[in-house]
């Protein structure tokens, strides 16, 4: 029994001592290991803490309350000094800050530490199931987290931090938290407080170290930013946590600018189209002076943000806006539209379709359109509204030749697969300029669901090969696709020994990549030769051997009609390319064989020993020379 259950279990020992026969002492028992039946507990471990004397019921209480409503799970240090922050002090104080062993105490079992330290947790998943379902415990926690997360960032010391260029913050545990979630906790609750201390703290939030921390964890690049420039504002902040009434507040101060650019070209408007604020974005977008499109330094408009990461309601205001273009692309050449359609976000694709002036079928940069997007990410409800429209080619290749199909097939969305297959415009074997075709990446990447969908279209050729010879069967070898390997050698049109155009065969391939299950199924085959030269007169031996393919080197050599030194047009016996990379597994294997010559030199004269010796592999020189003695 661990500890947290052993925890549990004494919570309840009054309750079960207190029934009055054995059964209903075991059926307590029965629901407690359950985690069932636990409220009655929690709730009388929860009166416990309260009637604590002095401040221990105060930090009991305080610690349960950051544990069940923090953002994230807290380390101890975090927990330790986030209890020290005395509320509206310029100082922290480090006299203030509790030991972990004392929180414990106070929690009265509530709460346990991980092995290490690094994040106290509450004992069991019921204790934050009944703490949600009882709110009055805890008057407005969200909001006296934001003035203590508020109050560290205001301090002395974390402004001391802000104006050194490389801060030491170890110091500092709780600086990350502060930094990063003190936002969420003023969103979901803002007392007068907290509403003046994030005042304070964003009249002056240019360059405070924690703006640093919060821009560190978002995207695009912003680390590099960081490195030539940094602008951000009090109000893109208020803006990117949508904390309404602080955003009128800055913007009734006059302290930032509404069309203000911070770092990456971003406008308060951006970042709350891109974090889906609609309020926020409904109170910018009320100012006369507010610029609705401006992109950002990648192009991108507040519209496209949000159709990026599916706010319907913050795409619906945006397109209420005059002059609004729904169809602009950005620097990608990506529209609005690509941008939900690549995501997967319908309800923002039915939207935009309904806008006039966009196209369904628009290519980007990269020559992809919309339906090629969420065909590749498996979005099978985008892939039918986008199928409805009339103007979107099912079929449409981009610049290289890559259908919607041939994504779908290629990242193994069977459905997607099925609905465009369902297109009467869909060529199911059409190729790439390559020549590759949807059966060829399906068997490569080993979506077995895919190829079956596939060959069963009478137009899908099993053996079709690519530019480079290459089969769909010689993909699935390569890659060591064994499933695939074996749907495919179930047709009769596949050749399980068709070269390709370096006279390659599936058997080489997949022996020079290690792959033995491959290896061993097409060595059953009668048509496969084992022994097949390429146009460089390597056999599947000699490529097993010089990529170290232990395993399969084992599997060939037991196979009638292998000879273990048969040279290459170089003359390189197997064991010399295994000898030239180092593989000592591969060249004791050979060396046990019979006719394998260890002096063998190839056409510039050099031996296997030589080979080794010239690149440094001690241990492999080691066994040729014990086996050169043996020889001679």
């Amino acid at each position: 029994m661990d500890v947290s259950r052993f925890l549990l279990v004494s919570l309840n020992m009054d309750a079960i001592l207190q029934e009055p026969t054995i059964y209903q002492r075991r059926q307590r028992l029965s629901k407690i290991t359950d985690g069932l039946g636990l409220g009655d507990a929690y709730g009388a471990t929860i009166e416990r803490i309260m009637e604590q004397s002095g401040s221990k019921s105060t930090l009991g209480m305080k610690a349960l309350m950051w544990i069940s409503h923090a953002d994230r799970l807290l380390s101890a240090d975090e927990l330790c000094h986030a209890l020290g922050v005395e509320l509206g002090s310029t100082d922290l104080n480090g006299g203030m800050i509790p030991s972990i062993t004392t929180l414990v105490i106070c929690c009265q079992g509530l709460v346990v530490v991980d092995k290490g330290g690094f994040t106290v947790r509450l004992i069991h998943f019921t204790l934050q199931e009944y703490l949600s379902t009882h709110p009055d415990i805890f008057r407005k926690p969200h909001s006296t987290m934001a003035e203590i997360c508020l109050t560290y960032l205001n301090s002395e010391q974390v402004k001391a931090h802000s104006a050194n260029p490389s801060p030491d913050i170890l110091n500092e545990p709780l600086l990350e938290y502060c930094s990063l979630y003190w936002g969420a906790h003023a969103k979901r609750e803002l007392s007068d407080d907290a509403m003046g201390l994030a005042l304070v703290l964003l009249q002056e939030y240019d360059g405070h170290i924690s703006a640093k921390l919060l821009l560190e964890q978002v995207g695009d690049a912003c680390i590099w930013h960081l490195r030539t420039s940094f602008r951000f504002s009090g109000l893109h902040c208020a803006s990117f946590f949508g904390i309404n009434k602080v955003v009128v507040a800055l913007i009734e101060m006059q302290c930032c600018g509404i069309n203000e650019r911070d770092f990456g070209g971003y406008t308060p408007l951006t970042w709350a189209a891109r974090n889906g604020h609609g309020e926020v974005v409904g109170i910018l977008l009320e100012l006369e002076v507010i610029d609705p499109h401006g992109p950002n330094d990648y192009g991108k408009t507040p519209l496209s943000y949000a159709a990026q990461n599916g706010h319907k309601g913050v795409v619906e205001i945006l397109l209420g806006q005059e002059r609004m273009n729904p169809d602009e692309p950005d620097i990608d050449g990506l529209t609005p539209l690509s941008r939900a359609a690549r995501n997967g976000h319908e309800e923002v694709v039915k939207i935009l379709l309904r806008q006039e002036g966009v196209s369904p079928d628009r290519l980007s940069n990269d020559s992809r359109t919309p339906l090629m997007y969420a065909a590749w990410n498996g979005h099978e409800g985008v892939v039918k509204t986008l199928l409805r429209r009339g103007e979107v080619n099912p079929d449409k290749p981009d610049s290289l030749g890559q259908t919607p199909l041939l994504y779908a097939s290629w990242a193994g969305h069977e459905e997607v697969v099925k609905i465009l297959l369902g297109q009467g415009k869909v060529h199911p074997d059409k190729p790439n300029i390559v020549g590759r075709t949807p059966l060829s990446f399906a068997a490569w990447c080993g979506h077995e669901g895919v190829a079956e969908i596939l060959l069963g279209r009478e137009e899908v050729n099993p053996d079709k090969p690519d530019d480079y010879g290459l089969t769909p069967l010689s993909h699935a070898a390569q890659t060591g696709n064994l499933g695939v390997a074996t749907i495919l050698l179930g047709r009769e049109e596949v050749n399980p020994d068709k070269p390709d155009n370096m006279s390659r065969t599936p058997l080489s391939r997949a022996a020079g990549s290690g792959h033995s299950g491959v290896v061993t199924i097409l060595l059953g085959l009668e048509m496969v030769n084992p022994d097949k030269p390429d146009d460089y007169g390597k056999t599947p031996l000699s490529h097993a051997a010089q990529n170290g393919q232990a395993e399969v080197v084992e599997i060939l050599l037991g196979r009638e009609g292998v000879d273990p030194d048969k040279p290459d047009d170089h003359g390189n016996t197997p064991l010399s390319h295994a000898a030239s990379k180092g593989h000592e597994d591969v060249v004791k294997i050979l060396l046990g064989r019979e006719g394998v010559n260890p002096e063998k030199p190839d056409n510039a004269g050099q031996t296997p020993l030589l080979h080794a010796a010239s690149n440094g592999h001690e241990g492999v020189v080691l066994a040729l020379l014990r086996r050169v003695l043996d020889y001679l």
